[in-house]
């Protein structure tokens, strides 16, 4: 019975406006999923999938990484920000190296903008109702 080579897998957790994605890359093939689905398949619009993996182009692993990610909440968009957010925080804690060249890509920053609350008395965040004099 022959022992297999230990898998080294690298964990990190992206988050975007409401979505939140937990991400495990490990060395392989450029085989990429997201909750048991082909990254294309996924993201429906190609731009999506491109900003998803965008942090492996920027590092040239497109073809050498593999990468599993659940994803949960929000919409399309920001699942793919979370998406790429996490495999950049994996990507370094894999290889710290690579952090410079991630971190100018702006890959690393978490984006901070969330929708903002409702008011109460206004039919939104920022609208009023219409303003009547008499």
């Amino acid at each position: 019975m022959s022992a297999a080579t230990p898998v080294t897998i690298y964990a990190g957790t992206g988050r975007r406006k409401t979505s939140s994605a937990r991400v495990r890359i490990t060395e392989g093939t450029g085989k990429l999923s997201v909750n048991n689905r082909e990254f294309e398949e996924y993201f429906s619009h190609e731009n999506f999938a491109k900003q998803a993996y965008a942090p492996l182009l920027t590092v040239d692993m497109r073809e050498k990484i593999d990468v599993t990610a659940t994803v949960v909440g929000g919409g399309v968009a920001g699942q793919a920000g979370a998406v790429a957010h996490g495999i950049a925080r994996a990507l370094q804690k894999m290889n710290m190296e690579l952090r410079p060249a991630l971190k100018k890509a702006g890959h690393i920053k978490r984006d901070p903008r969330q929708k903002e609350r409702k008011k109460p008395g206004q039919p939104g965040a920022r609208k009023r109702f219409q303003f009547s004099k008499r």
